[in-house]
Order: structure tokens, then C-alpha cells, then sequence
């Protein structure tokens, strides 16, 4: 009897997509969903140098019942030196009773497990009280602007109601559903430019070093305490990723100096309160803003949190029924989609296969994970319809 959830991730690795390509994966899942009643939308966006493939697929219930998302992206990260993998990272290869190929964890079989058990569902329960819906990108992996977000915004601008979510990121880390993330830091990054004068090093009194001017802010600010977290999320975090300044002669001041840095925040703080605070630190330092420095912000994500509650209750059930594992609750890590799914969808977690190998040569899942991960999706369907509408 065929694997078919072990075909599909097999059929899945195969198709090259690379972000921004799709490489056809959502054609599959169309062909897929279709016949189980599903309505398969295609969102292209970006510039042509650059074009995204998204699909909204959703299956209406014939009364009014809540929706279910299952969220995904079939795009993966460059494969790195190819001469390094032990096989093609494009051609799904068994040895040792793991799957080998670039997207193996991150994240083509939690699409297929996700496909399928939305098949097996479907065939158990032909009239369910929920709707369903996949929403699938090809830019997670990038910069993410014109995949997910874009959808999310065109379902909030036709009133598109989603109740849960479950995006298939990998989150399991010693054996499979030993962890979802219920939640994620946000993510803000600034770019500081302190200026200075420039000058010849043995006349420091002609000159202006913007690296001296920038140092004392940036030992406060590495030293501040910015909030202490919460039940659900560790403290914000600052870290300084790169310092450049001067020509690359030894004996010349710089002009200028360019500090980047970035918070990891939880929901103790906001991205406008972190703002505040870090020019208050410039200003106390003697920078003042225009004259003394420009600082430009990018908010790369805000925080969400999805307490403990339906959804993730529904899950935990599943896992503990499937595995037996009880399962550990974090927020630790990266951002992911649910960033953006979590501004029109008030119960969001994520939930996949062991995520040690991801982005890396080599990339695999177990063999022997792959249907218990479409059996948990599946008993959540059946945990969610369950539940009054």
C-alpha cells in the first residue's frame, strides 16, 4: 500500500523552488484539493525580477461554522554547495530510514501531511461543521513582502473571518511534537549612523571620532535591562550585528560610523516603546537626532501569542493521542508567517517535524515521523469540528 503522504512529500522536494519559485508545488496541491470541493485562488506578487506564487484554497462548511488555516510555504533556501550533499538535493533519496532533500523539514512534508490529512478527514467526515482553508507562499524563505502578508491583506480587505491556524514550521526538536510555538517575538532593527568629522589621526582636535561618540550609548544600551518577559516569552533581547567605520587607511578618523542592531521583543514591550527609549539613551550621550546621528527603524514583526485555549488544547490532545508526548509550549526562535496571519486570526500556532536539520547540507525527516505528523493534523481537524461552532 502506497505512503501517500510520503509520495506527496516526495513529489514535493522534486520540484526545484528556490525563493521566490514555486517550482509547481501548488499546482500539485491544487489538483490535490479540488476535487475535495476546495476553492483554489492564485496570487501573484512582486516585480518581475521577482514574481511570488500564493494559493488561498478554502472549503466552505454548508452552514456557518469557524474556519481552520493550515498555513505553509513551498519555497526553500539555496541548497549551498552541492558538491557537499551526499545525494541530489532535488531528488528525495532514503538511506538509514531518513528522507533526504532541501525542504524535507522546512517544510514540504508538513504540506503533505497536512494534504492528506485534510483528505482523510474529509473522507471520514464528508459534512463538517468547519471550514478549511491552505494558505501557501513561495516568499517565507525571502523577504517576505510579497507572499503571506499580501494574502493576509486581501482576505482582511474582504472580511475573510479565520478563527485557527496551524502554520507546519518545524518545531520539534528531540522527538516529534515535543514542541509548538504558541507565539513569537517581534523583530526590530536599526540602522544608527553616528557622524563625526574626519581628520588625520595625530590631530584629534580637528577631528570628531564617531566611534568614541557612539561607544558609551552603546555600552548602556547592551547593558539595559529592557523588560523581564512573562510566563510566555524571555526577556527582549538587544544585540548589536555589525559596527563599520572608517576608509581602511590606520592613520585616518572616520566620518561616520554605522552600527547595526536589533531587538527580539516580547510582548512587555512594543517596537514604539523600544524606539523611544533607545534615542533617550542617544540624547543622554550627547547625540542628538539630524545633527548627531540618523536612525533608521524597520519593524520586521510584531509579537503575537495564542494562550493556551482551543486551539492549542486541540493540538496538545492530538499529540499526546498520536505520540504520547506531552508537549512544551515556546516562543523561542525566529519569526515565521504567523507573524502576519496572527493580524486577522486571533489563535495561532505552529507545529512540524524535528527542526535539526533545516537550512542545512544534507537537510532529511524521519521516515517514521511523517504519517504520525499527518495523524496529528488530522485528530486536530477532528478535535476543532468538535467543538461548538
Amino acid at each position: 500500500m502506497t505512503n501517500k503522504t510520503l509520495h506527496l512529500t516526495e513529489q514535493l522536494i522534486s520540484r526545484r523552488s528556490v525563493t521566490p519559485e514555486d517550482g509547481g508545488c501548488q499546482q500539485l496541491l491544487r489538483e490535490r484539493l479540488q476535487p475535495l470541493g476546495f476553492d483554489c485562488e492564485t496570487l501573484v506578487s512582486g516585480p518581475e525580477n521577482f514574481r511570488v506564487t500564493n494559493m488561498w484554497a478554502k472549503r466552505t462548511a454548508g452552514r456557518a461554522g469557524r474556519t481552520v488555516v493550515f498555513a505553509g510555504h513551498t519555497d526553500v533556501v539555496p541548497t549551498g554547495p552541492l558538491e557537499q550533499w551526499t545525494s541530489d538535493p532535488f531528488v528525495p533519496t532514503h538511506r538509514d530510514g531518513r528522507l533526504y532533500g532541501r525542504g524535507a523539514a522546512d517544510m514540504k512534508t508538513s504540506i503533505a501531511a497536512f494534504t492528506v490529512a485534510t483528505e482523510e478527514f474529509l473522507a471520514a467526515t464528508p459534512e463538517p461543521a468547519i471550514s478549511i482553508a491552505l494558505l501557501i507562499t513561495s516568499d517565507e524563505e525571502g523577504p517576505s513582502t510579497d507572499g503571506t502578508v499580501v494574502v493576509v491583506e486581501q482576505l482582511r480587505s474582504r472580511g475573510e473571518k479565520l478563527d485557527w491556524c496551524i502554520v507546519g514550521e518545524p518545531t520539534s526538536v528531540e522527538r516529534l511534537g515535543d514542541m509548538i510555538k504558541n507565539g513569537r517575538r517581534g523583530s526590530l532593527t536599526g540602522k544608527l549612523t553616528v557622524k563625526g568629522i574626519q581628520g588625520h589621526i595625530a590631530y584629534p582636535q580637528l577631528a570628531r571620532n564617531p566611534i568614541h561618540l557612539a561607544l558609551p550609548a552603546l555600552a548602556e544600551l547592551a547593558a539595559t535591562e529592557w523588560d523581564r518577559g512573562n510566563d510566555f516569552f524571555p526577556p527582549t533581547s538587544f544585540q548589536v550585528s555589525n559596527i563599520h567605520g572608517g576608509t581602511g587607511a590606520g592613520n585616518v578618523i572616520p566620518g561616520a560610523a554605522v552600527v547595526d542592531f536589533n531587538f527580539r521583543f516580547s510582548t512587555e514591550s512594543t517596537a514604539e516603546g523600544l524606539q523611544r527609549r533607545v534615542q533617550a539613551v542617544l540624547e543622554r550621550h550627547g547625540l542628538k537626532p539630524g545633527e548627531g546621528y540618523d536612525l533608521v527603524w524597520t519593524v520586521g514583526g510584531q509579537p503575537f501569542l495564542t494562550p493556551p485555549g482551543e486551539l492549542v488544547g486541540a493540538i496538545q490532545r492530538a499529540i499526546r493521542a498520536e505520540t504520547g508526548v506531552a508537549t512544551e509550549l515556546s516562543t523561542t526562535g525566529g519569526t515565521s508567517d504567523g507573524r502576519f496571519i496572527s493580524r486577522i486570526c486571533p489563535q495561532v500556532i505552529e507545529f512540524g517535524p524535528l527542526n535539526a536539520s533545516i537550512h542545512k547540507i544534507d537537510e532529511h525527516v524521519a521516515v517514521a515521523d511523517i504519517e504520525p505528523l499527518k495523524n496529528i493534523y488530522r485528530r486536530t481537524l477532528e478535535q476543532l469540528n468538535a467543538l461548538p461552532q
